[in-house]
């Protein structure tokens, strides 16, 4: 088999990268090791910045997140119990986030890819990379009980942290930098109508909260919790009550009660591997990054990497231009390293840490005094979270 740019992974960032490319006349095939149902199933991010909103547009990817999609102008900072509202729109010129699950937006990226005659092989896992320094890469897959060869110009891995791309890169030139954090987030998926029309963060004596909406008839709720917790302890009702205290909501006015149909741990990482390109394998989103979510900035990144990618491999194909591939490392790189100092600032700020005397942490209640007090606190707040211009 043969394709101008193997894609390895069908989640948001190879998905995208596919129509993209499609767009500009060039072909991709996309290997995912897990069946269409599971990949269209999993629950995971839901604030989009304006930026990925454009970028999905400009793909034709937008019909449903135009109807759906719920706009954010601001967020909720609750420190026991008392709410701040940072204005987003007003302190940034007008920009604002969109709420819409990462969930509808791989859905909607794979009907957009497939009625264009995209070629997505789902349940094809890849077991090897081959020649990624020459100018022949080769993807080794699994196909039907069969082992199959795929030839390409280049190679884009979107195939997540767990993924085989980023280990082909070569340990003499790969470079890993990581920190983990002493909690998690015990997350669910509510079918409930909230009453709450923005993001709500709590730090509350008892643990970090977030109430976060998916869609008119959606909730999200993340309560923190040891990373090793125990998910059977955590009975719905539990959780629900866990929220309103830590929101001070003790009648339910915004966390409201309902149908749970997703319950998760998501342990608390930062994860950077540097390059993120070695010959003509170039890495795009969790496969290259990891961020704390509680700056929403993982699928943002993703789709950052995707048009720096995608880009460059359009300059290469039009002209044999190959300026923008070669630094493609050095500039997503630059603002990764921008989204994982706000995730990781937004994370030391809003949650409790084991030691509550430690000067660190004293140190990070202090942060967020000042951040409630100050007009230019809150402004780099704003920007950093609506996104940081490319």
């Amino acid at each position: 088999m043969r394709t101008q740019v193997a894609i390895i992974g069908a989640g948001p960032a190879g998905l995208l990268l596919s129509q993209l490319l499609h767009l500009a006349g060039i072909e991709s095939i996309v290997l995912e090791d897990r069946s269409r149902q599971h990949v269209e199933g999993r629950i995971r991010a839901g604030i989009l910045e304006p930026s990925t909103v454009e970028l999905l547009r400009e793909a034709g990817a937008n019909a449903r997140l135009d109807r759906e999609g719920l706009v954010h102008h601001g967020i909720e900072i609750a420190v026991e119990g008392e709410r701040h509202r940072i204005p987003l729109s007003e302190l940034t010129g007008g920009r604002c986030v969109t709420a819409y699950g990462q969930t509808k937006v791989v859905q909607d990226l794979i009907a957009v890819r497939l009625a264009s005659g995209g070629d997505i092989r789902f349940e094809t896992p890849v077991s090897r990379l081959a020649d990624i320094a020459s100018d022949r890469p080769k993807l080794i897959f699994q196909e039907n009980g069969r082992e199959r060869e795929l030839s390409s110009d280049f190679i884009a891995g979107c195939d997540g942290s767990h993924g085989i791309a980023r280990s082909a890169i070569p340990e003499a030139v790969r470079r890993i930098r990581e920190r983990l954090y002493p909690f998690a987030w015990l997350g669910i998926l509510v079918e409930a109508k909230p009453i709450g029309a923005e993001l709500v963060y709590a730090r509350h004596s008892r643990g970090f909260a977030l109430f976060s909406l998916r869609s008119r008839s959606l909730a999200r709720n993340y309560i923190q919790c040891p990373p090793e917790e125990d998910l059977a302890l955590w009975p719905d009702e539990r959780i629900f009550e866990e929220m309103r205290l830590r929101l001070e909501d003790p009648e339910g006015r915004l966390v409201r009660s309902g149908r749970v149909l997703d319950k998760s741990l998501t342990p608390m990482r930062s994860f950077v591997v540097e390059p993120m390109q070695h010959g003509r394998l170039y890495l795009a989103g969790d496969a290259a990054h990891i961020v704390t979510p509680t700056g929403a900035k993982g699928l943002n990144l993703a789709v950052a990497d995707v048009r720096l990618l995608s880009q460059a491999l359009i300059e290469f194909y039009r002209n044999g231009a190959t300026a923008l591939l070669e630094s493609y490392s050095t500039r997503a790189l630059a603002r990764v390293w921008k989204a994982q100092r706000f995730s990781w600032w937004m994370t030391s700020m809003l949650h409790k840490f084991p030691d509550e005397d430690s000067f660190e942490t004293r140190l990070h209640r202090a942060e967020l005094d000042y951040l409630l007090s100050s007009r230019a606190a809150m402004t780099s707040l704003a920007e950093n979270y609506v996104g940081l211009p490319f």
